[in-house]
């Protein structure tokens, strides 16, 4: 009997490895935290209405209307922030919560976007990356604004 229940536990320890392990190749990279007005989030093809609490994956985008905003918290505690009539995509977002390692890689395509760095850009000069039409963004730890508006004028 003994060993049937320590063959039951390590299956339950390969059970939930392999879920965390899902959740990482789901692509989870944040949450939601604030919406104001009309925010959605493109994903495979559809959309859907972004409120607090909603996971962000990598490969989504995230649309908002006019007079809105959207916060948003990334797992290694990156902020961002969009107003209104932006269109965000997360191209790729890896982390290691026990190194600090991985890499960011967003697209704004157009519309504003503040942002608080996270601890991957404190851990390599070379994994954050935010692209814009016409600028690409390498990060190395700090806070700023990014205007693609004014970039068009």
């Amino acid at each position: 009997m003994q060993q049937v229940i320590s063959k039951l536990i390590q299956a339950a320890g390969i059970a939930m490895l392999m879920l965390s392990t899902s959740s990482e190749a789901a692509g989870e990279a944040g949450m939601i935290k604030s919406v104001k007005g009309t925010v959605n989030i493109e994903r495979d093809g559809g959309s859907v209405a972004a409120k607090p609490g909603s996971l962000l994956m990598v490969s989504d985008t995230v649309v908002t209307g006019a007079e809105s905003s959207v916060g948003i918290t990334l797992e290694d505690g990156t902020l961002l922030s969009a107003g209104p009539k932006s269109t965000l995509t997360l191209n790729k977002f890896i982390f290691d919560s026990t190194t600090s390692k991985g890499a960011l890689d967003a697209s704004l395509k157009h519309g504003t976007l503040a942002v608080v760095s996270g601890k991957l850009s404190k851990t390599s000069q070379d994994a954050v990356t935010y692209r814009t039409p016409t600028v690409i963004l390498g990060v190395r730890g700090t806070e700023f604004v990014i205007d693609t508006d004014s970039e068009n004028k």
